[in-house]
């Protein structure tokens, strides 16, 4: 039986191999850093989320080793029978302090935490009035719920008005939208979009999994730099990029959102808890988040000169100031264009992956490169140059 399967299997996988969208695994051989080894060389990492480059940070470090010790590897089970320790009671009320909400429950990631959300809240008599671009744990989120299903073109508040008109005759309405979107690294509107909000009664979803930690005056995100925490109504982020880079995510909202996610949310009813030493480790990331304002100002410093370097060499870079900045190969062959040229990067010891399709739409491809507040100037410079001479070998 296996074998027509295994046959179908292979040709599509050559397909992928042939059209230049395979997506080859690098073993890394150190720990994450702005510098790591890989099997084959040293190189510099510009392609980790570990924006503040908090990943391998001595006190965060420090803490996941004493709560190994003092609370153990795991918990074995899941919360509500003997999974709950003090420490995820302490990690939900700091998260719930740092982002002004209500109450915060917390996940083994945030796609397990935007996966248990809507199937929840809303039913066949709502509607979910989604961005286009947002995070494939969102759309899978979505496909769960009996909701009546609005999509609006990417931050276009003309096109969410219209959904909005659309879905008018809905019991509940929430405008979903990612804080930032990763694969462009650009902003959603959102003081645009609590305004439509309030104006057609819907509630607010943000991801905030890329903006958390180091977007906004204090780190706390897309609704700190746009002057609307108090209008978001649920919010999810993850413990795995700038807060710690370890794993787990949360939902942070409203007490009665919380209260009952905490019921009927089948991700985190039938989820391990999340390890002692990351909560521990991410506990630890936020008490560090709390006073890296100039870490966030190392990091705006460091994006900014890449901008402009890239730029200046002539690079087809996306505009924006989010610290994941695309560099674009666009066309029926930037896929393979793209993927030469971050081989050769890697083999030069700069470190970035080539993205295409089903991760972006076709004909779009690019390297996504991510700054961090642990590269130097130097490295900064370095990346840039190894983009210049892999583009002219590969030409």
């Amino acid at each position: 039986m296996y074998g027509t399967l295994k046959d179908e299997l292979t040709a599509t996988l050559r397909e992928i191999r042939d059209s230049g969208l395979h997506k080859d695994e690098r073993e890394l051989t150190s720990p994450q850093s702005a510098h790591i080894t890989t099997l084959k060389s040293e190189a510099l990492n510009f392609c980790a989320n570990n924006y503040l480059g908090l990943a391998d940070d001595p006190q965060i470090i420090g803490a996941a080793k004493t709560a190994l010790d003092d609370w153990g590897f795991g918990m074995a089970s899941v919360r509500f029978i003997c999974g709950t320790q003090n420490l995820h009671i302490q990690l939900e009320d700091k998260l719930s302090e740092f982002l002004g909400t209500e109450d915060t429950i917390l996940y083994s990631s945030c796609f397990d935490a935007n996966g248990g959300v809507f199937e929840v809240l809303f039913g066949a008599e709502d509607a979910i009035i989604s961005d286009e671009l947002n995070h494939a744990s969102i759309i899978d989120g979505v496909r769960l719920s009996k909701a009546q299903r609005f999509r609006y073109r990417n931050a276009d508040m003309a096109d969410l008005r219209a959904q909005l008109e659309a879905a008018a005759d809905a019991r509940r309405k929430v405008i979903v939208t990612d804080g930032v979107f990763s694969m462009d690294g650009s902003y959603a509107p959102l003081d645009e979009i609590c305004d439509l909000a309030e104006k057609f009664g819907a509630l607010v979803f943000v991801d905030d999994s890329h903006a958390v930690g180091f977007i906004g005056d204090g780190g706390r995100g897309t609704p700190e730099l746009f002057g609307v925490m108090d209008r978001v109504d649920i919010l999810t982020g993850t413990l795995g990029k700038a807060l710690g880079g370890a794993s787990g995510g949360y939902v942070a909202a409203h007490q009665e959102i919380v209260d009952l996610l905490r019921q009927r949310s089948r991700p985190y009813l039938f989820s391990n808890s999340v390890a002692p030493a990351v909560v521990a480790g991410s506990l630890a990331a936020l008490e560090l988040i709390e006073s890296s304002a100039d870490k966030r100002r190392t990091l705006q410093a460091n994006t900014e000169l890449f901008d402009s370097l890239m730029r200046e060499a002539g690079f087809d870079v996306l505009p924006g100031t989010h610290p994941i900045r695309p560099i674009m190969f666009p066309g029926d062959d930037g896929a393979r264009q793209a993927t030469q040229i971050a081989d050769r990067m890697l083999e030069a010891g700069v470190y970035v992956i080539a993205f295409s399709f089903p991760v972006v739409p076709r004909g779009k491809a690019r390297i996504r490169v991510q700054l961090s507040a642990s590269h130097s100037e130097r490295d900064v410079r370095d990346c840039v140059q190894a983009f210049i001479d892999a583009r002219d070998a590969v030409a």
